[in-house]
Order: C-alpha cells, then sequence, then structure tokens
C-alpha cells in the first residue's frame, strides 16, 4: 500500500477547516495530520517534526500572514509541498507567493475535487494552479521580453514534458500521454528543475516563459 500524503492546514476560519477536514477524510490515500488557526502555530510544529507532506495555508491569518509564513516553512521542512488556499486574487499576492515557493495556488471557490486533485498534482511534482491564476501568470509573463536564448536550455523532450506539466498534468499521466516509464518522467522532471535552478513546476514554467525555452521548442 502507497505511504499516504500527510497534511498540514493552516486556515483561520474553523467553518472553512471543518469542511476541507471531512472531504479530505474520505480519500484513503489522503491524511491530514494537524490543522492550525495561525501560522505561528503551525511553524512550532514543523519546526521540529517534518513528516507533513503538504501544507495548505491561508494567506489572510491573524498576526503572521501566510505570504511571510513560506520562507520559514521552506527552511524547517524544505521538501515540503505548499499550496496557498485563499480567498484572494490579488496579482502582487500570487506573484509574491510563488516567487518565495509556494507550489500551488488555489482559490477558496475552488470545489473540494479540485483542491484534492491539486495536492496530488504537487506531490507528483506538478503544478496547482487555479485556472484564473494560471492565466494571469502566463499573460503577465507573456508580456515581458524574453531573456537571450540561443543555446537551448532544455531538451526538446524535456520541454514537452515541462509544458505538459504547465497543463497540471501528473507524471503518470505525462507517462502515458508520451508513452514511456514514469521513470524516465521523474527523471526528466528532475534534470528540468536541475537545469533551470529551481525548486518546483510553477517556477520552471515562470522560467521557461521568461527565457523563451516555450517558445523555442514551440515548432520542435
Amino acid at each position: 500500500m502507497s505511504k499516504s500524503i500527510r497534511i498540514i492546514m493552516v486556515e483561520d476560519h474553523p467553518e472553512y477547516r471543518e469542511g476541507i477536514a471531512l472531504a479530505l477524510e474520505t480519500e484513503s490515500d489522503i491524511q491530514l495530520i494537524d490543522q492550525f488557526g495561525m501560522a505561528e502555530q503551525a511553524l512550532k510544529v514543523l519546526e521540529y517534526d517534518t513528516t507533513a507532506d503538504v501544507v495548505l495555508l491561508d494567506l489572510n491569518l491573524p498576526e503572521m500572514s501566510g505570504l511571510e509564513a513560506i520562507p520559514w516553512i521552506k527552511k524547517y521542512c524544505p521538501k515540503i509541498k505548499i499550496i496557498i488556499l485563499s480567498q484572494s486574487d490579488n496579482e502582487t499576492n500570487i506573484l509574491n507567493a510563488i516567487h518565495l515557493g509556494a507550489d500551488g495556488y488555489l482559490l477558496k471557490e475552488s470545489t473540494l475535487d479540485q483542491i484534492i486533485s491539486g495536492i496530488r498534482s504537487v506531490v507528483d511534482g506538478g503544478a496547482s494552479l487555479d485556472p484564473r491564476v494560471a492565466k494571469f501568470i502566463l499573460n503577465t509573463i507573456q508580456t515581458k521580453v524574453p531573456e537571450p536564448n540561443s543555446d537551448p536550455i532544455l531538451s526538446k523532450r524535456e520541454i514537452e514534458i515541462l509544458r505538459l506539466l504547465s497543463e497540471g498534468l501528473m507524471k503518470k499521466d505525462i507517462s502515458e500521454r508520451l508513452d514511456i516509464g514514469i521513470t524516465t518522467v521523474a527523471t526528466h522532471v528532475r534534470r528540468i528543475y536541475e537545469k533551470l535552478d529551481v525548486v518546483n513546476a510553477p517556477a520552471a514554467i515562470s522560467k521557461a516563459y521568461k527565457t523563451g525555452i516555450f517558445s523555442s521548442g514551440h515548432d520542435s
């Protein structure tokens, strides 16, 4: 039996927190191990207990905000995945969260199925972005002039896989789409992150647009 995905939720609205908790209870591969109303409470636990796989993090929290908490979470648990789950579709908040290391950004109006799918996606190495958030990021990046990229950083296959990640596909989906082994996909994803010097899929996708990588691979 595969290991359960261990979740910590940081959300100051008890009713919303309870709704998410009840939904996660029905998933056999996801376990909500703790929930907090303040970032400071979560950080005290994460400083000594690094067994969580994903943090569902609200931005608008009392005292320390979600944005302020991201660097601390990454410091205590570098491998943990962070999904912002917020009412805010503020452009600055979105870009700051991803820049600080968030692996996903979902709006609270997302369905429970979208949230659960997002959790599985980031654990699998993909991105978890609300469609409107993804569109905003894409539009923001595409308005910038790509940096010169005379020598391709990524291979054609790596660009192809990164494009599929940007569409929200998980590694097993990419494996089926390209008819290659899931281990091969995982190896490509790891090399993509290494070559682009990033830690997650949203950062890789952002850098691919900013550096013109996707443009260079468009006709391949």
